[in-house]
């Protein structure tokens, strides 16, 4: 039975390991998302970015 509650643990601290990876990962890639398109010297990506904040009716300026 102790082989059993250790399999649990050992997968329960598996699983919390990778969340933690996962929503790091997703923090990081959304900021580089939103730094990208924010400073983009891309006419098409900046104004993408901006219409789809005005969209969402997020104030941007």
């Amino acid at each position: 039975m102790s082989i059993s509650t250790t399999r649990q643990t050992s997968s329960h601290i598996t699983t919390q390991t990778q969340r933690l990876t996962a929503a790091i990962s997703a923090m990081i890639l959304g900021a580089c998302l939103v730094y990208f398109a924010g400073f983009s010297h891309i006419d098409a990506v900046h104004n993408a970015a901006h219409d789809t904040r005005h969209s969402a009716a997020f104030p941007c300026h």
